[in-house]
Parts: C-alpha cells; structure tokens; sequence
C-alpha cells in the first residue's frame, strides 16, 4: 500500500474532516508545549542569567533533535506505518514539559527541550500522513488545516506564558501536561482509525499514481530549490520567534507581557496565513503560493527595521500572514514530486524546518551578543530574496494535463 492509492479515493474514502480536525488539534496542544519554551525565554535569561547564545542553543536543542529524526521516521513509516506512534510521541512532549516546569539547571534545561524535541520527531511524520490519507484528494486543504493547528499553539503559547508562566513561575510549565494528557487520549482514538484505514486499504488493488514521474534531474533541482526556501523562511522565521520579544522591550521598551501579547499577535497571523495557504494552493496551484508567501513579503522585512512601534505592529502582521502561507505548498509540492513518500518527506520538510530554525537561533543569538537585536533583524530582512529561485520549480498543473 502506498499513499498515492488516495489519488482517486472512493466515495467511502472522502474527506474525513473530524480526522483532519483531530490531528490538527492535537498538533495545537503539541506547538503550545514547544511554543511554551520560547515564550519563557525572558524569564529564564532571568532567572538563570543566561546570554543571548544560550538561549539560542536552547532552540537549537529541541529542533535539531527533532530535525534529525524526523526523516528517519519518516523514511520507517513509509514501509512500516505505526498509527500508535503518535500517543508515544505526545507523551515524550509531556516528559519534557515535567523537566522543564523544575528544572533547576541550564543543563536541565536542555534535557527538557531534547524530550519535547524528541516528541515533536515522531508526531510530525505520522500525523501528517494521516491527515492526507483523510483528505479525499484534497491535499492542501488538509495539509493547512493540520498545520494551523499548530500555528495556533505556536500563538497561544506567548499568551499562556505571559498571564500564566510569568506570574506564577517556572513551576507553572508543569501544568500544561493537563493539555498533554488529552492530546494523548485524542490521539489513541487516530490511531485506531488509522489502524482501521490501513486494514480496509490493504485489501484493495493499489491505483495508479496521481501523475507520470519527473525526470529524476528536474526533482533533484526542485528539492533542491524547496530546501533553500525552506532555510530563507524558517531563518527569518526563527529571528522573530526567538528574539522579537526581546526586541520590542529593547527598543520600545515595552513590557514582557505586552512584548508576549505582540508575539501572538505576529504568530496569530501566521496561523491565518497558513490556513489560507493550502486551500489557495488547491486552487491555484502550490507554486504560486510559494512566489507569492515568499518574494511577496520582501518590502514588509526590508522596512521593519526602520519603523516605530505602530508600524512594527502592522509589518510583522503582513510578515506572518504572508510567509507563513508557504510551508504548507512547499509539503504538498514535495509531496507530488516524489510520490508514494509522504512520511519521508514530511519528516525531512518538518525536520529542515526544525533544523534551519534551532541552527537560525544558535548562530542569530551568537550575533545580538555582539552585534545587537538590531543588526540581527536588518541582516534577516534580505532573507525572502532567495524566493526568486521558485523559477526554477516545474509546473505541476501543466505535469498533470490540468487545462
């Protein structure tokens, strides 16, 4: 059985929008325990006097981890699929947040990362997988919706941190398991329908695949070209996750609460964003998502440096909505470039994106000790340039014979 068995689904097999929900759900609670880390940033550079370089190395941790494995995973499951996977994997998310809610050295804190890394590795693969094989066909669609999910825990995280973590200390962390332990459950019922699914596809004729292949040169050059949009995005994407609470209080002086507020208001639109990404790319075709959610943004970072607090508002809202449209077209495209390898290429996409991001952190950390947040932001800002190498991605409509 293979994934390109849902080219032409049966009319059993349509869109099963309460699994797409589910995994998206659960893919919230998952970024809200990873977003979690983050958040905490400021109190933790206080409490445990940290430099910029160890808190980029605290990024760096969990998505390296999770950008190793992910693709090892993924390459397994494409043989050996383990719809059981995904509660084990949430229940590494939990360890980890137990770690980081009494953590009472930096060392143990890297620990605490290392699991909900770990965590992040083996749910990502698989839950991506089942959202498609629910999608009846309608792949971006399905991919942005599991993906909003965790856009939305990604932006819900700041706020649980600001008005939660901030007052009643690092202690506080450990409460979310509460989350942990119903994804967990939500989870356990997936994998049953996965489980089920798996059975009743194994007893059918396998169908063709959605399109003839490409040249091994030219998806070569396209995987190439998605990796390289892949690094621009997540790298600029990582300047403001990581450091733009730090770069509103520096220079407005702001709050750390409200500096947590603006950093769900930035990662809010990048839930909108991603939403509306995969239906459009259903409709008009990945690429043009992927020109657009890159190269489109290029005025907005170029000008965020040089703007008040008014306009850093309304910049990093335009940023977040429009990049963040790409990540779900860059998947599907990979997706439909090599067929029949979904796991592999989500874990390897989900994985650079992880990896681009904790490395982004480490090296953009290292930089504001010396040069300063300020600098870190102008450099980041010429980033989206590398969208002009979408040229080089195949038409996937005309591959297809689309009119």
């Amino acid at each position: 059985m293979t994934d390109t068995t849902l080219a032409r689904p049966a009319r059993a097999d349509g869109t099963v929008l309460a699994i797409i929900l589910a995994v998206s759900f659960c893919h919230m609670i998952n970024d809200i325990m990873q977003s979690l880390l983050a958040a905490i940033y400021p109190m933790l550079k206080s409490d445990f006097h940290l430099d910029f370089w160890q808190i980029g190395m605290l990024t760096m941790a969990f998505q390296v981890t999770a950008s190793l494995l992910q693709p090892v995973i993924g390459m397994y499951t494409d043989k050996r699929p383990l719809p059981y996977s995904l509660p084990v994997g949430m229940t590494s998310s939990l360890i980890g947040l137990v770690v980081l809610g009494f953590a009472p050295s930096y060392a143990v804190l890297v620990l605490g990362a290392v699991f909900i890394g770990l965590g992040s590795s083996i749910f990502h693969p698989e839950s991506s997988r089942v959202a498609r094989l629910a999608s009846g066909g309608r792949f971006g669609l399905a991919q942005s919706v599991f993906q909003v999910g965790g856009n939305f825990g990604q932006a819900i995280g700041p706020l649980l941190a600001a008005f939660i973590v901030v007052p009643f200390g690092q202690g506080s962390v450990a409460w979310f398991t509460a989350l942990a332990l119903i994804g967990i459950f939500v989870l356990w019922q997936v994998g049953g329908w996965y489980s089920a699914h798996l059975r009743d596809r194994a007893k059918r004729k396998p169908m063709s695949t959605l399109f003839p292949a490409l040249p091994q040169r030219t998806v070569v050059i396209a995987l190439v070209v998605l990796t390289v949009l892949t690094f621009s995005k997540n790298i600029y994407m990582a300047s403001l996750s990581s450091f733009y609470t730090f770069y509103v209080i520096e220079r407005f002086g702001v709050s750390v609460q409200e500096s947590q507020v603006l950093l769900f208001i930035f990662l809010g639109a990048a839930a909108a964003g991603t939403f509306l990404g995969g239906p459009i790319g259903d409709r008009f075709g990945a690429k043009t998502v992927i020109w657009f959610s890159i190269l489109g943004v290029l005025p907005f970072t170029i000008a965020l440096p040089f703007v008040d607090l008014f306009w850093t508002k309304i910049l990093t809202i335009l940023i977040g909505l429009i990049m963040a449209s790409a990540f779900s077209a860059i998947v599907v495209f990979a997706q439909e470039l090599v067929p029949g390898r979904v796991g592999m290429i989500a874990g390897i996409f989900f994985g650079l994106a992880f990896g681009f991001g904790g490395i982004g952190a480490a090296v953009l950390g290292v930089v504001a000790d010396h040069r300063g947040i300020d600098f870190v932001f102008r450099v980041c800002s010429f980033l989206p340039l590398f969208g002009l190498l979408t040229i080089f991605l195949p038409d996937m409509k005309a591959v297809r014979g689309a009119p």
